[in-house]
C-alpha cells in the first residue's frame, strides 16, 4: 500500500498541529484577535494570492498531461478571475482600499513562503509544487473544520471574523480541498520511501513557513 496525504501530516505532526491550532487561528475563532492583526494578515494574504496564481502558472508549465494542464489552468483562472476580486472586496469591508493593496510592501514572512513555493516548483516537478502548496489549500480547509469543532469558536454577528471562517468552510473551498487531496493521494501512492522523505521535507518546510505567516499577523511584523 502506498503513501497518502495523511502520511505527510503524520511525518511532521507537531508542526502541522502548531499551524492548524496557531494562536492567530484560535483568537480568530473566539473573536479575540486584534483587528489590526487581521487587517495586516488580509493585506499580506492579497500579495500571497498573486504569487499563488504565479504558482499555478508554473504548474501549467510543469504539467506532464492534459488533465494536469487543465487543472492548473482552472486554478489560475479561479484565483485571477474570482478569488482576487473577492479578496479585494473583503479588504474593502475592513477599510483597506485597492490602491493601498497595490502599493503594499511584502512582509518578510510573505516573501519567505511564496518564494519557497516558487523555488520548489522551479527546482522540482509538479508533485513537489503541489506538496509545497498543500499547507495553504488543504490547511485552510482543515482550519475551518477544526474551528467549527471547538466549543470556544463564536459564529455569526458575535464574531467579526465569521465571514473568514465561512469562506473556508464553504462548499466551493471544501470541494477544492477534497479534489486536491484526491490528486495528492493518487500521486503519493506510487512514490518510493526515499522520494516520500524528500516530499516530507518540502511539506514540513512549507508548514513552518505558514506558521510564520500567522505569527506575522499576530506580531504586525513587516
Amino acid at each position: 500500500m502506498g503513501y497518502r496525504f495523511t502520511d505527510l501530516t503524520t511525518a511532521c505532526q507537531q508542526d502541522w498541529r502548531a499551524y492548524i491550532e496557531h494562536d492567530f487561528v484560535r483568537q480568530l475563532g473566539n473573536a479575540t484577535l486584534p483587528e489590526a492583526s487581521f487587517r495586516h494578515y488580509l493585506k499580506q494574504d492579497y500579495l500571497f494570492l498573486i504569487h499563488f496564481a504565479r504558482a499555478y502558472a508554473l504548474a501549467a508549465y510543469k504539467s506532464p498531461t492534459l488533465a494536469d494542464l487543465r487543472q492548473a489552468h482552472e486554478g489560475l483562472k479561479a484565483i485571477v478571475d474570482v478569488e482576487l476580486g473577492l479578496h479585494v472586496g473583503f479588504c474593502q469591508e475592513w477599510g483597506i482600499n485597492e490602491q493601498e493593496l497595490a502599493e503594499l510592501p511584502e512582509a518578510r514572512a510573505t516573501l519567505a513562503y511564496t518564494r519557497y513555493v516558487l523555488d520548489t516548483g522551479n527546482r522540482g516537478d509538479l508533485l513537489d509544487l503541489h506538496v509545497a502548496l498543500a499547507p495553504c489549500l488543504v490547511g485552510y480547509g482543515e482550519i475551518a473544520n477544526w474551528l467549527n469543532a471547538q466549543p470556544s469558536t463564536l459564529r455569526g454577528e458575535q464574531n467579526p471574523f465569521d465571514a473568514w471562517i465561512a469562506m473556508y468552510e464553504g462548499e466551493e473551498f471544501q470541494a477544492a480541498m477534497q479534489a486536491e487531496l484526491a490528486w495528492l493521494d493518487a500521486r503519493l501512492a506510487d512514490v518510493t520511501p526515499a522520494r516520500f522523505a524528500e516530499l516530507s521535507k518540502i511539506f514540513r518546510d512549507a508548514t513552518r513557513l505558514e506558521i510564520d505567516f500567522w505569527q506575522m499577523g499576530l506580531d504586525l511584523s513587516e
